[in-house]
């Protein structure tokens, strides 16, 4: 374990950045390539391996992950932000996209629910031997590991520290904002400020149990109660790029803190206002009202980013409303979907 190196200073800068959807909802056939300017949005298809049978296809689950592939002077990183609700999936959509864990320069871990870690262990499994010695694997805190319960009492697991370790991985403990790979860097801690009042939707209990678990003298002593409390994901950190004349690149993961606070947690760490795209969960869906939703995008509008691409964790009024209100901004992300920015 190792405290992940604070960000201090400009933030890195990259040339180009590609952004692939390994895991999530929804898969789609025969949608056509987008090119616009500064993006080209890809739509790989659903097999694109000619030597496997048919089943060999990519598929979606209630699950996220994301590969980003930087460049900057001819210099190549590659991140994975996320693994996805089950290792199956998980490696299957790696395969077919052909991205490569050998060739990974760090993994980050937006928070501690099982959609979104739920394929690690199964990842460092069928990993073993191939990533790089003391890969880097970011999280936001001790809160990420955790033991998690639907707050109908369903359980969703806890990350296993173990099997990180065991990977030969430097865990990296990024309370603070931290660089990724030497081109991204994580926000670090998200305040939370402002209107929003995002779906809280698990309880999480402080202990280690068989192994599994967050250790108490690590973990704010309000929380330490011995029983499920509400879960206030002071833990999630989201992760960013800068792609040169452009703007920061968002990829907020899941927004539990509010997607707004999350942006504007980026904007912080890095000092930088411009925003030129938003990738990932925004965590907007019923109960939450069509009123919350219009604060939302008067907030979105505001803050003017070239490009919102929502995932995962965005419902269909959302994003009918989004879509309506910022037309030729909104993009649906799907498996395999793949984000080319270039400055």
């Amino acid at each position: 374990m190792a405290r992940a190196k604070t960000l201090s200073g400009p933030v890195p800068e990259v040339d180009r950045l590609n952004v692939t959807i390994v895991d999530d909802i929804m898969v789609r056939r025969s949608v056509a390539t987008q090119k616009l300017d500064g993006l080209i949005v890809e739509r790989a298809q659903p097999n694109e391996v000619p030597d496997k049978a048919p089943r060999a296809t990519l598929v979606g689950e209630w699950g996220l992950s994301m590969h980003v592939e930087s460049h900057r002077d001819g210099e190549v990183r590659q991140t994975l932000v996320d693994f996805g609700y089950n290792p199956v999936t998980l490696l299957n959509n790696m395969e077919i996209l052909k991205i490569s864990p050998e060739k990974l320069d760090a993994l980050v871990l937006s928070h501690g629910h099982y959609d979104h870690f739920g394929g690690l262990v199964g990842f460092l499994s069928a990993a073993t031997g191939k990533l790089k010695a003391r890969l880097p694997f970011f999280i936001g805190g001790e809160d990420c590991f955790c033991t998690r319960i639907y707050s109908n009492g369903g359980q969703y697991g806890a990350l296993d520290r173990k099997a990180i370790l065991d990977a030969d991985l430097l865990l990296m403990m990024a309370e603070q904002p931290a660089i990724v790979a030497d081109h991204g860097f994580t926000t670090g801690k998200i305040a939370q400020s402002g209107f929003e009042k995002p779906l809280r939707n698990t309880r999480e209990k402080v202990g280690v149990v068989d192994g599994f678990g967050c250790f108490p003298e690590k973990v704010t002593a309000a929380k330490n109660t011995g029983t499920f409390v509400p879960d206030d994901f002071e833990h999630e950190i989201g992760t960013s790029f800068l792609l040169k004349g452009k703007g920061l690149v968002v990829l907020t993961s899941c927004s539990h803190r509010g997607i707004i606070n999350t942006i504007k947690q980026a904007q912080v760490a890095s000092g930088l206002q411009k925003v030129h795209a938003v990738i990932g969960g925004f965590h907007l869906l019923p109960p939450l009202t069509d009123d919350y939703f219009r604060q939302v995008i008067a907030a979105l509008k505001e803050i003017n980013p070239d490009y919102l691409m929502p995932a995962h964790c965005v419902g269909e009024p959302f994003y009918d409303m989004i879509r309506s209100e910022m037309p030729g901004k909104v993009f649906q992300s799907n498996v395999g979907t793949r984000y080319l920015f270039t400055a």
